[in-house]
């Protein structure tokens, strides 16, 4: 059974960082391609970075790139994401996705399937 669980969310000031951490079980995140999503009060779920298990490359929503980072320490099989220059727009549930088809995530056309979710956590950024 995989389970991947998320910690790190909180309250932070625009202009801010946090680093999310999601640590994950019956899945080997070296191989497997992971990333972050988020979602919004009333919006839908949306991505926001993904790395590839082979070179470590990886992609950004336009919205967090040059803010964020993902990351992942395989010897702890963890992902994480580092967050930067906190926006009052960055205020979401984030949650930790695995098993995506590929790491071209955000490519039009691209098969977007997601294997496994976490059960989020909340970043609150005041502005």
């Amino acid at each position: 059974q995989v389970q991947l669980v998320e910690s790190g969310g909180g309250l932070v000031q625009a202009g801010g960082s946090l680093r999310l951490s999601c640590a994950a079980s019956g899945l080997t995140i070296s191989t497997s391609v992971m990333g972050w999503f988020r979602q919004a009060p009333v919006k839908e779920r949306e991505f926001v970075a993904v790395i590839d298990w082979i070179g470590g490359s990886t992609n950004y929503a336009d919205s967090v790139k040059g803010r964020f980072t993902i990351s992942r320490d395989n010897a702890k099989n963890t992902l994480f994401l580092q967050m930067n220059s906190l926006k009052s727009d960055d205020t979401a549930v984030y949650y930790c996705a695995g098993g995506l088809a590929t790491y071209r995530y955000n490519y039009p056309g691209t098969n977007r399937r997601v294997g496994y979710w976490g059960q989020g956590t909340q970043v609150t950024v005041s502005s």
